[in-house]
């Protein structure tokens, strides 16, 4: 455990140490947030240890010692535990008033304000996996009690891991959850299924990967670098009668957009269901 911080209000607590929050912490130190103003509260000694080793920040075992100081809290922690981490520090969040940062899966904002005692200002965010490497994507929807600055705050805090987008509806985050949240996993299906069937024509595990690991990012590079609309690339590189229309053909007569259609649909409602099953 480093010294402690004095009270300040742009400290950031950091309920939970794991990767997720770690991704955040290595984000915001990049970007020049003072390591003396970051806390974070994780049971699993290791991962304090790593943390402070790593960044130069408080690190301690309790909740409530890591959030005292703080203006900002980020809580951390899994869906399943949330309630409990969120009672345990009711009166402190009555007493300090912070803005409430959630990364959890399927916890409502409401849900947060009520086992925090109420009438607290809560951002809930969707980032995905890909923050790990500084290249998330981050859905937030804030409550009504958060003020314009505090939303300014924790966009450009999740901005250290990604790119963010506001949501408008709070009903619309288990779609966020589904497009992006699980998304990555989705392309890795693809990739997957890619390099087996590279395989299948002949080519070795090693080469199979390569090529796909590149296709892949070159792909998502054009996307993002060009602008230009999926379909639009999509048939610019569909030659009439050549090999990429084949293959284009099948997807389409296998049904990979209902599929996909499908998919997503089960993922919000997955998400909807695991909020209902959390109240």
């Amino acid at each position: 455990m480093t010294p402690d911080t004095p009270d300040s209000s742009a400290a950031i607590a950091f309920i939970g140490g794991g990767n997720m929050a770690r991704s955040l912490i290595g984000g915001l130190v990049a970007r020049g947030h003072a390591p003396g103003q970051l806390r974070v509260a994780e049971p699993v000694a290791a991962l304090r240890q790593a943390l402070v080793a790593d960044y130069g920040l408080w690190a301690g075992e309790h909740g409530l010692d890591a959030a005292g100081p703080a203006g900002t809290w980020v809580l951390a922690v899994k869906p399943q535990v949330m309630r409990a981490v969120c009672e345990s520090l009711a009166p402190l969040a009555a007493a300090r008033r912070p803005l409430v940062i959630s990364i959890a899966a399927g916890i409502t904002t409401g849900q947060i304000d009520s086992w925090l005692g109420g009438d607290q200002a809560v951002v809930r965010t969707m980032p995905n996996t890909p923050a790990l490497l500084g290249a998330g994507a981050t859905g937030l929807y804030a409550n009504a009690r958060v003020q314009p600055a505090q939303r300014e705050a924790a966009e450009a805090l999740m901005q250290a891991a990604g790119i963010t987008a506001w949501i408008p509806d709070e009903r619309l985050m288990d779609a966020v959850t589904a497009v992006s949240g699980s998304g990555p996993a989705y392309v890795f299906l693809l990739a997957e299924a890619m390099q087996a069937a590279g395989e299948a024509q002949g080519l070795s595990a090693d080469t199979a990967r390569a090529l796909v690991v590149q296709t892949v990012l070159g792909a998502a590079r054009m996307l993002d670098e060009t602008g230009e609309p999926a379909a639009v690339l999509r048939q610019r590189v569909t030659s009439p009668g050549g090999t990429t229309q084949a293959a284009i053909e099948t997807f389409e007569a296998g049904g990979l957009r209902a599929l996909v259609d499908a998919a997503v649909s089960a993922a919000t409602r997955r998400g909807r269901e695991l909020s209902a099953g959390t109240s």
